[in-house]
């Protein structure tokens, strides 16, 4: 291998353990961001699920009907402003088209597939360097309904294909995995994933991002990459007022990422889905969760993170503000309310909203595009912080030439094509 130049576009979780293994594996790298630290963005204050097994494209048999019959409720797992936006109808029309049970099962199989490295590699670099993020064991999926557990029935059979360990369990078996549930709050059963796991996005980037600047890697912050432009013998990056030539590039800019490929001739079907969430301090610790839940009904999760509990969900698309909205707030005041009353007062909770970058029909675009040189690691949507690390790896691999650990086939480009 011969090492290289490489800059990384994106200083989120995937560009900074794309930055990582970039670094360990030889290079010379520079992360470009545009606010003054990592994981400011989708990373900052996500639902920090760690869970392969419950890792599914939003694209699943059921779902659109699902979604319509919450879309006028006071409380609903996804908000529609309407708009005139040929790029989120057209987003929508491809989306529904992959609620398809074979297309649902194909999807899921490559996040899974990516998933489930991903976990290992992150657990590798956690053991190696010891590091805490708040991380808890276990993750606990719950059906308030009959209606929720048969839609989640594709999925229940991928596991079992796929030999998950999981357990599928009845109101009494998810209550002595979770006794602080509410006892009045409606209760089909559930599933519980004993290997998933949550920690703390940013508290983790953070960290790693501490441990690639120690092996070489620059961070330069408040720093905005305007174009790249394709050379003889790499790229040039236009980054604010100046020009920065590169052996390779890696675009990990979430969103920013479609603006800077069009030029290059590469058009991406990624969408930006709003999401919430809500971070309250524990009052009452036998009252709340021991690990992380995620309430099916109104696909919020709710995750403890030390002394604190994070609600996190809600899918808000055709709108571009920043403002929070009051109706994906009291969404997870529900969940929150409905599942552990007591544990926090989540009237004063820290709320935040963010961008997710989404495609249509779920997994990722990683690894090399039709321009030389120039590398993808985007559209993770809510499964960021899950593929993180191992994306960060199999792009590392193929801008060194290595033959990546896992099959890339349905997560590159080409799926496009």
């Amino acid at each position: 291998m011969t090492q290289k130049q490489i800059a990384v576009v994106g200083g989120g979780v995937v560009g900074v353990c794309t930055a990582y293994f970039l670094a360990e594996a030889g290079h010379d790298v520079v992360v470009i961001e545009r606010h003054q630290n990592v994981a400011q963005e989708a990373s900052f204050a996500n639902g920090g699920i760690v869970a392969p097994g419950y890792a599914s494209p939003w694209a699943a048999p059921g779902m659109p009907r699902k979604l319509l019959s919450y879309l006028f409720r006071n409380e609903s797992p996804v908000l529609l402003k309407p708009a005139i936006d040929r790029a989120l109808w057209r987003w929508v029309r491809q989306w529904m088209s992959e609620c398809e049970l074979e297309r649902y099962r194909i999807n899921r199989t490559r996040m899974q597939r990516l998933a489930f490295y991903s976990r290992d590699v992150l657990r590798q670099i956690r053991e190696y360097y010891q590091i805490d993020y708040e991380q808890t064991q276990g993750v606990l999926q719950l059906f308030r309904t009959e209606k929720d557990r048969k839609l989640a029935e594709p999925g229940l059979a991928l596991l079992a294909e796929n030999e998950v360990p999981h357990q599928i369990l009845d109101p009494e078996g998810v209550r002595a995995i979770e006794p602080a549930l509410a006892s009045d709050t409606p209760l089909c059963g559930g599933v519980y994933l004993p290997q998933d796991e949550a920690g703390n996005c940013p508290l983790f980037t953070k960290r790693l991002k501490q441990i690639a600047s120690s092996i070489g890697v620059q961070f330069h912050f408040t720093s905005t990459v305007h174009g790249i432009e394709s050379e003889s013998r790499g790229v040039a990056l236009h980054v604010d007022d100046g020009r920065y030539p590169a052996d390779a590039v890696v675009i990990a800019a979430g969103m920013d990422s479609v603006s800077l490929l069009k030029p290059l001739g590469i058009q991406v079907p990624m969408y930006p889905v709003r999401g919430y969430s809500a971070t309250a301090l524990i009052k009452n610790f036998e009252h709340a969760p021991q690990a992380a839940v995620l309430d099916e009904t109104y696909r919020v999760a709710i995750t403890r993170l030390g002394g604190r509990i994070r609600l996190a969900g809600t899918a808000e698309l055709g709108s571009s503000s920043a403002k929070l909205r009051d109706r994906a707030l009291r969404t997870l005041l529900k969940v929150g309310g409905d599942w552990f009353p007591d544990a926090a007062n989540y009237a004063q909770a820290n709320f935040w909203t963010g961008t997710r970058p989404m495609l249509p029909d779920g997994p990722p675009l990683i690894g090399a595009t039709p321009i030389r040189s120039v590398y993808l690691n985007i559209g993770h949507g809510s499964n960021g912080w899950a593929m993180a690390a191992g994306s960060g790896k199999v792009v590392a691999d193929i801008v060194s030439g290595y033959a990546p650990e896992i099959d890339t086939d349905g997560l590159t480009l080409s799926r496009y094509g």
